[in-house]
Protein backbone atom coordinates (compact mmCIF):
# COMPACT_ATOMS: atom_id res chain seq x y z
CA UNK A 1 0.00 0.00 0.00
CA UNK A 2 1.07 3.67 -1.13
CA UNK A 3 2.41 5.08 2.50
CA UNK A 4 1.39 8.82 0.89
CA UNK A 5 -2.42 9.34 0.97
CA UNK A 6 -4.20 12.48 0.15
CA UNK A 7 -6.60 14.29 2.31
CA UNK A 8 -10.14 12.64 1.58
CA UNK A 9 -11.89 15.78 2.85
CA UNK A 10 -14.20 18.06 0.78
CA UNK A 11 -13.00 21.22 -1.12
CA UNK A 12 -14.16 23.93 -2.70
CA UNK A 13 -13.80 25.50 -6.28
CA UNK A 14 -15.13 28.80 -6.83
CA UNK A 15 -18.67 27.16 -7.85
CA UNK A 16 -18.09 23.35 -6.79
CA UNK A 17 -17.58 21.00 -4.19
CA UNK A 18 -15.45 18.48 -4.31
CA UNK A 19 -16.09 16.07 -2.03
CA UNK A 20 -16.02 11.70 -1.59
CA UNK A 21 -18.76 9.54 -2.60
CA UNK A 22 -21.41 8.08 -0.58
CA UNK A 23 -24.31 5.76 -0.84
CA UNK A 24 -26.72 8.89 -1.54
CA UNK A 25 -24.81 9.51 -4.92
CA UNK A 26 -25.85 5.93 -6.40
CA UNK A 27 -29.01 6.73 -8.41
CA UNK A 28 -27.28 10.34 -9.91
CA UNK A 29 -24.40 8.20 -10.77
CA UNK A 30 -26.07 5.48 -12.77
CA UNK A 31 -28.14 7.94 -14.46
CA UNK A 32 -24.73 9.68 -15.49
CA UNK A 33 -23.16 6.80 -16.49
CA UNK A 34 -26.16 5.05 -18.38
CA UNK A 35 -25.43 8.28 -20.98
CA UNK A 36 -24.44 6.82 -24.01
CA UNK A 37 -22.13 9.89 -24.74
CA UNK A 38 -20.37 9.09 -21.23
CA UNK A 39 -19.38 5.29 -22.09
CA UNK A 40 -18.91 6.57 -25.57
CA UNK A 41 -14.97 7.06 -24.68
CA UNK A 42 -14.53 6.08 -21.21
CA UNK A 43 -14.57 1.79 -22.03
CA UNK A 44 -14.25 0.81 -18.28
CA UNK A 45 -18.02 1.44 -17.97
CA UNK A 46 -20.31 -1.13 -18.83
CA UNK A 47 -22.81 -1.38 -20.81
CA UNK A 48 -25.99 -1.27 -19.68
CA UNK A 49 -24.92 0.55 -16.52
CA UNK A 50 -27.09 0.09 -13.71
CA UNK A 51 -27.51 0.82 -10.24
CA UNK A 52 -25.53 -1.85 -8.80
CA UNK A 53 -22.84 -0.90 -10.97
CA UNK A 54 -23.39 2.65 -9.41
CA UNK A 55 -23.29 1.17 -6.28
CA UNK A 56 -20.10 -1.00 -6.90
CA UNK A 57 -18.36 1.57 -7.71
CA UNK A 58 -18.91 4.02 -5.02
CA UNK A 59 -18.19 1.38 -2.36
CA UNK A 60 -14.85 1.22 -4.29
CA UNK A 61 -13.89 4.48 -4.17
CA UNK A 62 -13.07 4.28 -0.48
CA UNK A 63 -10.36 1.56 -1.20
CA UNK A 64 -8.79 4.44 -3.86
CA UNK A 65 -8.31 6.84 -1.38
CA UNK A 66 -6.37 3.72 0.86
CA UNK A 67 -4.59 2.97 -1.95
CA UNK A 68 -3.19 6.11 -2.81
CA UNK A 69 -5.52 7.64 -5.37
CA UNK A 70 -8.64 9.67 -5.13
CA UNK A 71 -11.87 10.07 -6.06
CA UNK A 72 -14.29 13.31 -5.68
CA UNK A 73 -18.03 13.94 -6.31
CA UNK A 74 -18.35 17.23 -8.43
CA UNK A 75 -21.58 18.72 -6.18
CA UNK A 76 -23.48 21.67 -5.59
CA UNK A 77 -22.29 23.25 -2.62
CA UNK A 78 -25.79 25.08 -1.74
CA UNK A 79 -27.29 21.12 -1.91
CA UNK A 80 -24.57 18.64 -2.25
CA UNK A 81 -26.42 16.55 -5.25
CA UNK A 82 -23.84 14.72 -7.81
CA UNK A 83 -23.14 17.15 -10.58
CA UNK A 84 -20.36 14.87 -11.83
CA UNK A 85 -17.16 12.91 -10.92
CA UNK A 86 -13.35 13.63 -11.19
CA UNK A 87 -10.54 11.45 -9.33
CA UNK A 88 -6.78 10.34 -10.36
CA UNK A 89 -7.12 6.61 -11.81
CA UNK A 90 -2.84 6.50 -12.05
CA UNK A 91 -0.35 8.00 -9.87
CA UNK A 92 3.11 7.37 -10.14
CA UNK A 93 5.04 9.10 -7.11
CA UNK A 94 8.32 7.81 -8.64
CA UNK A 95 7.70 10.61 -11.72
CA UNK A 96 5.32 12.59 -9.67
CA UNK A 97 2.85 12.42 -12.21
CA UNK A 98 -0.89 11.91 -12.17
CA UNK A 99 -3.58 11.11 -14.54
CA UNK A 100 -6.55 12.86 -14.00
CA UNK A 101 -10.12 11.66 -15.74
CA UNK A 102 -13.90 13.68 -15.01
CA UNK A 103 -17.35 13.51 -16.43
CA UNK A 104 -20.44 15.76 -16.26
CA UNK A 105 -24.05 14.57 -15.55
CA UNK A 106 -26.69 15.18 -18.34
CA UNK A 107 -28.31 17.51 -16.17
CA UNK A 108 -25.05 19.65 -15.01
CA UNK A 109 -23.31 20.49 -18.67
CA UNK A 110 -22.54 23.65 -20.79
CA UNK A 111 -21.71 25.09 -17.33
CA UNK A 112 -18.20 24.79 -17.33
CA UNK A 113 -17.79 22.26 -14.55
CA UNK A 114 -16.08 20.17 -15.82
CA UNK A 115 -13.12 22.60 -16.68
CA UNK A 116 -13.61 24.40 -13.38
CA UNK A 117 -13.10 20.64 -11.49
CA UNK A 118 -10.10 19.65 -13.86
CA UNK A 119 -8.26 22.67 -12.85
CA UNK A 120 -9.04 22.71 -9.25
CA UNK A 121 -7.81 19.09 -8.89
CA UNK A 122 -4.34 20.03 -11.06
CA UNK A 123 -3.88 22.42 -8.14
CA UNK A 124 -4.54 20.15 -5.45
CA UNK A 125 -2.40 17.68 -6.40
CA UNK A 126 0.55 20.08 -7.02
CA UNK A 127 -0.24 21.20 -3.21
CA UNK A 128 0.51 17.54 -2.49
CA UNK A 129 3.74 17.03 -4.38
CA UNK A 130 2.38 16.29 -7.78
CA UNK A 131 4.57 18.04 -10.47
CA UNK A 132 2.48 16.97 -13.83
CA UNK A 133 -0.92 16.29 -13.85
CA UNK A 134 -2.06 14.64 -17.27
CA UNK A 135 -5.52 14.49 -19.45
CA UNK A 136 -5.32 11.27 -21.39
CA UNK A 137 -8.58 12.02 -23.98
CA UNK A 138 -9.66 10.38 -26.76
CA UNK A 139 -9.07 12.41 -30.42
CA UNK A 140 -12.95 12.39 -31.53
CA UNK A 141 -13.65 13.52 -27.74
CA UNK A 142 -13.83 17.07 -28.96
CA UNK A 143 -15.93 17.83 -25.91
CA UNK A 144 -13.29 16.94 -23.80
CA UNK A 145 -10.50 18.46 -25.44
CA UNK A 146 -12.26 21.78 -25.03
CA UNK A 147 -12.83 21.35 -22.03
CA UNK A 148 -8.81 20.52 -21.36
CA UNK A 149 -7.61 23.72 -23.00
CA UNK A 150 -10.42 25.78 -20.62
CA UNK A 151 -8.60 24.29 -17.80
CA UNK A 152 -5.10 25.30 -18.98
CA UNK A 153 -4.26 22.08 -19.98
CA UNK A 154 -1.88 22.12 -23.11
CA UNK A 155 -1.54 19.71 -25.93
CA UNK A 156 1.36 17.69 -25.79
CA UNK A 157 1.05 14.69 -28.04
CA UNK A 158 -0.53 11.79 -29.42
CA UNK A 159 -0.35 8.54 -28.22
CA UNK A 160 -0.93 5.23 -30.95
CA UNK A 161 -2.66 2.12 -29.41
CA UNK A 162 -2.36 3.20 -26.17
CA UNK A 163 -5.90 1.77 -25.08
CA UNK A 164 -7.99 -0.93 -26.03
CA UNK A 165 -11.61 -0.10 -26.90
CA UNK A 166 -14.78 -1.91 -26.72
CA UNK A 167 -14.51 -3.39 -30.11
CA UNK A 168 -11.25 -4.93 -29.04
CA UNK A 169 -9.13 -2.21 -31.07
CA UNK A 170 -5.90 -0.76 -29.79
CA UNK A 171 -6.86 3.08 -30.28
CA UNK A 172 -4.97 6.56 -29.93
CA UNK A 173 -4.85 8.86 -26.86
CA UNK A 174 -3.95 12.78 -27.03
CA UNK A 175 -2.26 13.46 -23.88
CA UNK A 176 -2.73 17.25 -22.13
CA UNK A 177 -0.83 18.26 -19.17
CA UNK A 178 -0.12 21.28 -16.45
CA UNK A 179 2.58 21.61 -14.69
CA UNK A 180 2.87 24.16 -11.61
CA UNK A 181 4.90 27.14 -13.72
CA UNK A 182 1.85 27.23 -15.89
CA UNK A 183 -0.05 30.52 -15.69
CA UNK A 184 -3.85 30.50 -14.57
CA UNK A 185 -6.70 30.56 -16.99
CA UNK A 186 -7.54 28.72 -20.18
CA UNK A 187 -5.08 27.64 -23.07
CA UNK A 188 -4.93 30.55 -26.14
CA UNK A 189 -6.22 29.67 -28.62
CA UNK A 190 -4.91 31.32 -32.08
CA UNK A 191 -8.30 30.36 -33.92
CA UNK A 192 -11.13 30.65 -31.73
CA UNK A 193 -14.51 29.59 -31.55
CA UNK A 194 -16.84 31.45 -33.27
CA UNK A 195 -19.09 33.74 -31.30
CA UNK A 196 -22.79 32.29 -30.78
CA UNK A 197 -21.64 29.31 -32.90
CA UNK A 198 -21.46 30.95 -36.51
CA UNK A 199 -21.28 33.92 -38.82
CA UNK A 200 -23.69 35.63 -40.68
CA UNK A 201 -24.57 38.12 -43.16
CA UNK A 202 -28.48 37.24 -43.47
CA UNK A 203 -27.96 35.88 -46.79
CA UNK A 204 -25.44 32.73 -46.21
CA UNK A 205 -24.07 31.51 -42.54
CA UNK A 206 -20.48 29.95 -41.61
CA UNK A 207 -20.60 27.46 -39.14
CA UNK A 208 -18.32 24.34 -38.17
CA UNK A 209 -18.90 20.87 -39.75
CA UNK A 210 -21.63 18.03 -38.13
CA UNK A 211 -21.83 14.81 -38.75
CA UNK A 212 -24.93 15.36 -41.14
CA UNK A 213 -22.74 17.33 -43.09
CA UNK A 214 -21.63 14.19 -44.45
CA UNK A 215 -23.97 13.89 -47.57
CA UNK A 216 -23.82 17.15 -49.29
CA UNK A 217 -20.00 17.33 -48.66
CA UNK A 218 -18.99 14.41 -50.30
CA UNK A 219 -21.29 14.78 -53.13
CA UNK A 220 -19.99 18.24 -53.36
CA UNK A 221 -16.02 16.86 -53.44
CA UNK A 222 -16.97 13.95 -56.23
CA UNK A 223 -17.58 16.69 -58.23
CA UNK A 224 -14.73 16.24 -60.97
CA UNK A 225 -15.11 19.98 -61.08
CA UNK A 226 -14.51 19.98 -56.90
CA UNK A 227 -11.92 17.88 -56.57
CA UNK A 228 -9.49 18.63 -59.27
CA UNK A 229 -8.80 22.03 -58.25
CA UNK A 230 -7.90 20.31 -54.71
CA UNK A 231 -4.56 19.76 -53.37
CA UNK A 232 -3.71 16.86 -54.11
CA UNK A 233 -6.62 16.71 -56.98
CA UNK A 234 -8.30 13.16 -56.61
CA UNK A 235 -11.97 11.84 -55.97
CA UNK A 236 -12.64 11.87 -52.41
CA UNK A 237 -12.74 8.90 -50.06
CA UNK A 238 -15.57 8.77 -47.73
CA UNK A 239 -14.33 7.77 -44.81
CA UNK A 240 -11.93 11.06 -45.05
CA UNK A 241 -15.26 12.85 -45.39
CA UNK A 242 -16.91 11.29 -42.83
CA UNK A 243 -13.92 11.52 -40.08
CA UNK A 244 -14.18 15.40 -40.80
CA UNK A 245 -17.31 15.91 -40.42
CA UNK A 246 -17.42 13.86 -37.07
CA UNK A 247 -14.20 15.27 -35.53
CA UNK A 248 -11.10 15.98 -37.66
CA UNK A 249 -12.37 19.24 -38.86
CA UNK A 250 -12.83 19.66 -35.29
CA UNK A 251 -9.44 18.97 -33.72
CA UNK A 252 -7.82 21.16 -36.53
CA UNK A 253 -9.40 23.81 -35.20
CA UNK A 254 -8.76 23.23 -31.64
CA UNK A 255 -5.44 22.63 -32.86
CA UNK A 256 -5.07 26.21 -34.35
CA UNK A 257 -4.09 24.08 -38.07
CA UNK A 258 -7.10 25.26 -40.16
CA UNK A 259 -11.13 26.33 -39.23
CA UNK A 260 -12.83 24.32 -42.05
CA UNK A 261 -16.18 25.70 -42.36
CA UNK A 262 -19.49 24.76 -43.89
CA UNK A 263 -21.35 27.59 -45.95
CA UNK A 264 -25.22 27.37 -45.53
CA UNK A 265 -27.61 29.21 -46.22
CA UNK A 266 -29.01 31.35 -43.41
CA UNK A 267 -32.68 30.92 -44.48
CA UNK A 268 -32.98 27.05 -44.46
CA UNK A 269 -29.21 26.04 -42.96
CA UNK A 270 -28.71 23.87 -46.79
CA UNK A 271 -25.75 22.92 -47.45
CA UNK A 272 -23.70 25.53 -49.51
CA UNK A 273 -20.35 24.72 -49.63
CA UNK A 274 -17.33 25.26 -47.36
CA UNK A 275 -14.94 28.11 -46.66
CA UNK A 276 -11.27 27.07 -45.25
CA UNK A 277 -8.79 29.27 -43.01
CA UNK A 278 -5.24 27.54 -43.24
CA UNK A 279 -2.72 28.65 -40.96
CA UNK A 280 0.26 25.87 -41.24
CA UNK A 281 1.10 26.82 -44.77
CA UNK A 282 3.21 29.76 -44.31
CA UNK A 283 5.13 31.98 -41.98
CA UNK A 284 3.51 33.54 -38.34
CA UNK A 285 0.60 36.04 -39.14
CA UNK A 286 -0.18 34.66 -42.09
CA UNK A 287 -3.40 32.34 -43.06
CA UNK A 288 -4.37 30.88 -46.63
CA UNK A 289 -7.95 31.07 -47.61
CA UNK A 290 -9.78 28.43 -49.98
CA UNK A 291 -13.27 27.07 -50.38
CA UNK A 292 -15.24 25.35 -53.10
CA UNK A 293 -19.55 24.85 -53.46
CA UNK A 294 -21.96 22.81 -54.69
CA UNK A 295 -23.02 22.69 -58.42
CA UNK A 296 -26.24 24.11 -57.53
CA UNK A 297 -24.53 27.00 -55.02
CA UNK A 298 -22.68 28.81 -57.83
CA UNK A 299 -23.54 32.02 -59.93
CA UNK A 300 -25.58 33.78 -56.71
CA UNK A 301 -22.37 35.44 -55.18
CA UNK A 302 -22.76 32.54 -51.86
CA UNK A 303 -18.68 32.25 -52.07
CA UNK A 304 -17.87 36.23 -52.19
CA UNK A 305 -20.17 36.59 -48.97
CA UNK A 306 -18.17 33.89 -47.41
CA UNK A 307 -15.34 34.24 -48.35
CA UNK A 308 -16.05 38.19 -46.80
CA UNK A 309 -16.79 37.00 -43.43
CA UNK A 310 -14.27 34.33 -42.69
CA UNK A 311 -11.88 37.01 -43.68
CA UNK A 312 -13.10 39.28 -41.23
CA UNK A 313 -12.99 37.07 -38.59
CA UNK A 314 -9.16 35.73 -39.58
CA UNK A 315 -7.81 39.70 -39.37
CA UNK A 316 -10.07 40.60 -36.32
CA UNK A 317 -10.33 37.46 -34.17
CA UNK A 318 -7.48 35.31 -35.31
CA UNK A 319 -4.53 37.59 -35.51
CA UNK A 320 -4.07 37.31 -39.18
CA UNK A 321 -2.08 40.24 -40.90
CA UNK A 322 -1.50 38.76 -44.29
CA UNK A 323 -4.63 36.44 -46.18
CA UNK A 324 -3.09 34.79 -49.76
CA UNK A 325 -4.95 32.93 -52.28
CA UNK A 326 -4.04 30.38 -54.89
CA UNK A 327 -5.58 29.78 -58.55
CA UNK A 328 -5.21 27.65 -61.22
CA UNK A 329 -4.32 29.83 -64.26
CA UNK A 330 -7.52 28.93 -66.04
CA UNK A 331 -9.61 29.06 -63.14
CA UNK A 332 -11.17 32.56 -63.79
CA UNK A 333 -14.49 31.93 -61.78
CA UNK A 334 -12.30 31.48 -58.54
CA UNK A 335 -9.87 34.85 -59.87
CA UNK A 336 -12.74 37.03 -60.13
CA UNK A 337 -13.75 36.02 -56.50
CA UNK A 338 -10.64 37.10 -55.26
CA UNK A 339 -10.47 39.92 -57.21
CA UNK A 340 -13.88 41.05 -56.13
CA UNK A 341 -12.47 40.84 -52.79
CA UNK A 342 -9.97 43.35 -53.05
CA UNK A 343 -7.44 40.54 -53.19
CA UNK A 344 -3.82 41.86 -55.19
CA UNK A 345 -2.51 39.46 -57.54
CA UNK A 346 0.83 38.81 -57.15
CA UNK A 347 2.19 36.61 -59.56
CA UNK A 348 2.44 33.04 -61.04
CA UNK A 349 4.46 30.15 -59.30
CA UNK A 350 5.39 27.82 -62.38
CA UNK A 351 4.85 24.19 -61.81
CA UNK A 352 4.13 24.44 -58.21
CA UNK A 353 0.94 22.42 -57.95
CA UNK A 354 0.34 18.47 -58.84
CA UNK A 355 -2.04 18.55 -61.91
CA UNK A 356 -4.52 15.39 -62.02
CA UNK A 357 -3.10 13.98 -64.92
CA UNK A 358 0.61 13.30 -63.26
CA UNK A 359 1.27 16.73 -64.54
CA UNK A 360 2.49 20.24 -62.72
CA UNK A 361 0.20 23.04 -62.59
CA UNK A 362 1.39 26.79 -61.91
CA UNK A 363 -0.39 28.85 -59.17
CA UNK A 364 -1.63 32.59 -59.30
CA UNK A 365 -0.63 33.84 -55.93
CA UNK A 366 -3.53 36.22 -54.20
CA UNK A 367 -2.77 38.06 -51.07
CA UNK A 368 -5.02 40.88 -49.35
CA UNK A 369 -4.05 42.91 -46.26
CA UNK A 370 -6.55 43.96 -43.48
CA UNK A 371 -6.25 47.25 -44.13
CA UNK A 372 -7.10 46.71 -47.81
CA UNK A 373 -10.56 45.10 -46.85
CA UNK A 374 -13.31 47.77 -49.20
CA UNK A 375 -16.35 45.81 -47.64
CA UNK A 376 -15.96 47.11 -43.98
Amino acid sequence: MNARRFPATPWRTERLLLRPLTPEDADDVAATCADPSVGEFIYSIPRPYRRSDAEEFISGATARWQEGTAQWAIADPATGRYLGGIGVPRLEWAFETAEIGYLVAPWARGEGYAAEAAAGVADFLFRHGVRRAELHISPANIASRRTASRAGFRQDGRLRAAITDRSGARVDRVVYSRVPEDPPGPVHRTLPDFPDGGLSDGVVTLRPLRPDDVEPMFRMYSDPDVWGRCVPPRPPERTEVEEACRFGAAERWLEDRSAQVAVVAADDGRYLGEVDLHMFMGPPGEGMLSYQLTSEARGHGHITRAARLLADWAFDAAGVVRLVAGTAVDNTASQAVLTRLGFTREGVERSRLPGADGSRVDNVSWSLLSGERTWT
